[in-house]
């Protein structure tokens, strides 16, 4: 039987997405679609200065009865928060190192089936990532991650000089750490869990203080700026970089809400002390992704903007298609191992560890 603590009709839950996944804001028609009907430019130009895209109206495939609800099968009962502290280990961490594959104004966590309906999306990982996606059509795809293992979707909104795209190029940096104190807790994302992390209507303050903030953005010596420098050194060696941090505790009984954030949390303080534990409605401790990304652009920045709006805006989803062995091999050895390791879990700290991975990147 089924455990839901509502339900909500599909354009309910289109509204409710709006509202606490987006923010108030300009909301175009849900029949009308902003890059083909008849207001599409300036749907177009307006989504260029915010997040503004249709209601969602459809449920994703993975969610038959259409209440927002996706249940874990099974759920994750009986865990209570760990407060132990084990030995210290600066380092518990594995590289998930993933190349762009295509952009495509689609969400399939926010807006699922529902193709042209979002702000345009710099997709990375599994190439098939698309408004249809479901667990199911990830699961085993094909992948620009260097783990052939890891079909998981991963995007963000795309990034712009003017109207020129500018794509991230190369392997870009996926960390997946421990995220509390007790590294030993952590435990494979369970498959088909998906969240959006940050908020594309967010203010320039509630980036800055926004729990998965880490450095902002940042270009040369420029360091902890909520929106685009102003200029960057015009220099080869030089890119626009953000890093931003992922809720790590999950409730263990949903791989989505219908916000797409409330089955996940941030950790919280372990009272007296500087530990970092789950919280008690969120009690299982998943590894905390972190993305750091490399954009090839400087100079004058004053044209650079994100399709979400200023760069503040910031924001990105995660879909999990991991092969179950290989992500918790790698789980096992680096996180609770107390590793740094790459993309095939290895640490160059420490040789005799061995790696997780051949040199295919696949489970030997």
């Amino acid at each position: 039987m089924r455990s839901s603590p509502r339900r909500l009709p599909a354009l309910l839950l289109g509204t409710a997405l709006v509202a606490t996944v987006l923010g108030v804001g300009t909301i175009a028609s849900a029949t009308t679609d902003p890059h083909t009907g008849p207001d599409a430019t300036t749907a177009t130009a307006a989504a260029h200065l915010g997040h503004t895209m249709a209601v969602s109206t459809q449920a994703s495939g993975d969610d038959p009865d259409g209440d927002g609800y996706i249940p874990a099968v099974p759920q994750v009962t009986g865990v209570t928060p760990s407060t132990a502290t084990p030995p210290t280990r600066y380092f518990h961490e594995f590289q998930a190192n993933c190349s762009v594959t295509h952009t495509a104004p689609d969400d399939p966590i926010v807006y699922p089936g529902q193709p042209g309906k979002s702000h345009d999306h710099t997709f990375m990982g599994n190439t098939s990532t698309d408004a249809n996606s479901t667990t199911a059509s990830l699961t085993g795809g094909a992948t620009t991650c260097k783990a052939p293992a890891d079909a998981s979707g991963y995007w963000m909104p795309s990034l712009y000089n003017g109207d020129r795209k500018i794509l991230p190029v190369g392997p870009q940096t996926i960390y997946y750490k421990a995220g509390v104190t007790d590294y030993t807790s952590v435990r494979p994302f369970p498959k088909g869990l998906r969240f959006v992390v940050g908020n594309p209507m967010q203010t320039a303050d509630e980036f800055r203080h926004h729990r998965g903030f880490v450095e902002g953005w940042e270009c040369g010596d420029s360091y902890f700026n909520t929106d685009f420098p102003a200029s960057c050194p015009n220099r080869a060696d030089v890119q626009l970089n953000i890093r931003f941090q992922a809720p790590s505790c999950w409730d263990g009984k949903y791989l989505d809400t219908p916000d797409h954030k409330s089955h996940m949390a941030y950790p919280v303080v372990k009272p007296g002390t500087n530990d970092n534990m789950c919280p008690a409605d969120h009690p299982v401790a998943l590894p905390m992704i972190e993305f750091k990304m490399a954009f090839p652009v400087n100079g004058d920045m004053s044209q650079v903007r994100l399709a979400s709006g200023r760069g503040y805006s910031f924001h990105y989803d995660f879909f999990n298609a991991w092969e179950d062995r290989t992500l918790k091999a790698l789980v096992d050895h680096c996180i609770v191992g107390g590793l740094q390791c790459d993309a095939r879990g290895y640490d160059q700290t420490h040789p005799e560890a061995g790696a997780t991975l051949n040199s295919d990147y696949r489970l030997p």
